[in-house]
């Protein structure tokens, strides 16, 4: 029976790494699988899931306009499953398609990405897989400045942490550490 994964970790706690290995897994049995990314990550290209240690697949870009659901629907070879990266970017209504496409298609979805924002405030689509998903897993990395787990997103500009500002920014390792909650109240920087 298909379910409705969400698995979410602070930045580099290898989740972009996780999709591109399972969709090598499945693959490699002659099983294919559906890669998407939120349409507003811009970091390598619009359309590409990227790893920090350098691995890039095309993915189907998703825009607020687009319909997972209907996109899965069309396509002529089921999937074995679909993969989303970047899923905190995503709105209720498309985490409420990717819970159709498990109910209803019997395709089972694994959605990864970050939980909290740098001001530890919920994204919108991690709110909403938090509630509908069937399986909620966390991806552990540790702090940037301490060996403590890393639960939190620490925005920096020019090397001072940022605490106020737009949600979405996009940025990697020059704009967000990996922290744990002391290092995000007071970083050693």
């Amino acid at each position: 029976m298909a379910q409705l994964f969400f698995k979410y970790g602070a930045m580099n706690s290898g989740k972009s790494i996780e999709i591109l290995k399972v969709a090598h897994n499945y693959e490699e049995q002659e099983k294919p699988v559906l890669i998407f990314t939120s349409g507003l990550d811009t970091r390598d290209e619009v359309g590409y899931v990227s790893s920090r240690i350098g691995f890039k697949r095309k993915a189907i870009p998703i825009f607020t306009e687009t319909n997972v659901f209907e996109m899965v629907q069309d396509v002529s070879e089921k999937p074995y499953c679909i993969l989303i990266d970047e899923v905190q970017f995503l709105s209720k209504e498309h985490v409420l398609q990717l819970a159709r496409i498990v109910d209803e298609l019997d395709i089972p979805v694994m959605g990864f990405g970050l939980k909290n924002d740098f001001q530890n405030e919920l994204f919108e689509g991690s709110k909403y897989l938090l509630l509908y998903a069937d399986k909620v897993e966390e991806m552990k990395t540790i702090c940037w400045f301490c060996e403590k787990k890393a639960i939190m997103n620490l925005r920096v500009d020019d090397g001072k942490p940022v605490y106020t500002g737009e949600q979405i920014v996009i940025g990697g390792n020059d704009s967000y550490y990996p922290v744990c909650r002391k290092c995000h109240q007071n970083p050693p920087l």
